[in-house]
């Protein structure tokens, strides 16, 4: 089956707080139906009711289960149409690199990295199989463009990842007619920041606020990002002003990093 009513349906993972949540408001907004996914639920639930226009569904989804992601990818693909993806889930955790746990590594990687491996191919076998000249769309970070952030490292090593899966995948789909970028945000304020002001404050002897002072003080714009400067970024990427643009990695960080 192909899009009903020639409304366009994106799939946003992580999408029950943050950043995912902002990006399926603005898609909305914008007239998208959107699948608003979550490990949680309820949260997709949340979201859901809070979003503009019908026709919005909520699905429980772990990205680190392939299974799942191919069975959420197909069946939006068949009832709906799948137009776009974007792989948004992620998490983070702070710890001095020799401090860093081979669980902890796994857990970083497995979700942002090998989740946006999972999701990245069942989108992609769906559209190939409908016949859908789609986008796919990756959220990866200022910190993978540079190594120089303070107790990350782990979550470094899997947004670099995910800028070169994002050029491997632009590559190979483009016979598909099927564009794939990232968008690679810089601070934003977000309950995932919130943690990592508390623990960058512990690590370095600082406190929460003084943290958060230094973050705008290394944003030219003089602010920290919110999520919706994100959405807004995602909101164009799966746009048709975008369809010539693919493995790119747009930097959305108010100057914090310049490339």
């Amino acid at each position: 089956m192909t899009a009903q009513n020639n409304i366009r349906t994106a799939v946003v993972t992580g999408a029950g707080s943050g950043i995912g949540r902002a990006i399926a408001t603005t898609l909305a907004e914008r007239g998208w139906r959107v699948v608003v996914t979550d490990i949680d639920a309820t949260a997709a639930e949340q979201t859901v009711a809070a979003l503009a226009g019908t026709g919005h569904e909520a699905v429980a989804l772990d990205v680190t289960d392939p299974a799942l992601a191919n069975s959420v990818a197909d069946d939006v693909a068949d009832r709906l149409g799948l137009q776009a993806w974007i792989s948004n889930a992620g998490i983070s955790a702070m710890a001095r690199f020799v401090d860093v746990s081979p669980g902890q590594l796994d857990r970083s990687l497995d979700i942002n990295l090998k989740g946006v491996f999972y999701c990245g191919q069942a989108a992609a076998r769906a559209m190939i199989r409908t016949g859908v000249h789609g986008t796919i769309v990756n959220t990866a970070s200022m910190a993978a463009k540079q190594g120089r952030v303070p107790f990350l490292a782990d979550y470094v090593a899997s947004k670099f990842g995910v800028l070169g899966l994002t050029q491997a995948m632009a590559y190979e789909l483009a016979e598909h007619h099927i564009t794939v970028n990232s968008v690679c945000p810089g601070f934003v304020a977000t309950p995932m920041q919130s943690r990592e002001l508390e623990w960058e404050a512990e690590l370095s002897g600082s406190t929460p606020d003084g943290v958060r002072q230094s973050w705008i003080d290394a944003t030219p714009l003089g602010r920290l990002q919110t999520p919706d400067d994100v959405a807004r970024a995602v909101a164009f990427l799966v746009s048709e002003d975008a369809r010539f643009i693919t493995g790119e990695a747009l930097s959305v960080n108010g100057g914090a990093y310049m490339d």
